[in-house]
């Protein structure tokens, strides 16, 4: 093998390590955003559920009668 052959094959070697490594990078990505998605919905549900709670729990201060000593 000549030193430019060797170099080719090198080179086409250290190609395929990379476009390995960018395929495994691409697919954690799509993971992260699915992940990332999941997450905003959860957090949207719960602000929706805890706004839900402190409405039944604490009934607006200014819709309630004044004491009787006012």
């Amino acid at each position: 093998m000549t030193t430019t052959e060797q170099r080719l094959t090198e080179l086409e070697v250290r190609l395929a390590f990379v476009d390995d490594a960018v395929q495994a990078l691409v697919a954690a990505d799509a993971d992260q955003s699915l992940r990332i998605a999941t997450l905003e919905r959860l957090v949207r549900d719960l602000r929706s559920e805890l706004a839900t709670v402190r409405i039944g729990q604490a009934p607006d201060p200014h819709s309630e009668p004044p004491p009787p000593h006012y």
